[in-house]
């Protein structure tokens, strides 16, 4: 009898340690840990690639999730600005897609990230897959390759609102 009440009490401890080291959540040291374990898992574009699609005509949904100062500076043709913070809030809504002048685009669609350097987009594109999009790409070094690649390529909505000497948003 005794054996049979220790081998509960031992298995009623395994379970126990086994549901709480299964919903223990990940700890990172610093933002660029973060990132680096997110990316791993992610499809990603570089600037040729999308220049190619672009000169193709492919179909696909270009997103800055820049801020709206950084995006006015200059940002690739055909790109709609959802910034990281408002992306998951904004993404699914038809009216946000017609008022900024883009149709409202389905889940399965081509969804192509990018950021400054491309640190905010590998989050973004970490929480569209979180919230069903299955066909998501963040490009590598951001906007900031791309202007050094093709610096006569990009729109600028400078009248909007200023870039001026401003802090950095989001650390990348």
């Amino acid at each position: 009898m005794k054996h049979i009440k220790f081998i509960s009490i031992l298995l009623l401890a395994v379970i126990v340690f086994s549901n709480y080291s299964c919903n223990k959540q990940e700890s990172f040291q610093s933002a660029e840990e973060l990132v680096a374990s997110v990316a791993v898992n992610l499809e990603t574009l570089t600037i040729d690639q999308l220049k190619a699609k672009m000169d193709s005509f492919e179909m696909y949904n270009l997103i800055d999730v820049r801020e709206p100062k950084e995006h006015n500076h200059g940002y690739i043709p055909g790109a709609v600005n959802i910034p990281r913070g408002t992306l998951e809030f904004n993404i699914g809504k038809e009216e946000f897609w017609e008022k900024a002048g883009f149709y409202f685009p389905a889940k399965d669609e081509e969804f192509i990230l990018f950021c400054k350097k491309g640190n905010r987009s590998i989050l973004a594109v970490d929480a569209l897959l979180k919230l069903g999009y299955t066909n998501v790409k963040y490009i590598e070094g951001g906007f900031k390759k791309w202007e050094l690649t093709y610096p006569l390529l990009q729109e600028k909505n400078l009248e909007l609102e200023s870039h001026g000497n401003e802090e950095e948003v989001g650390g990348c």
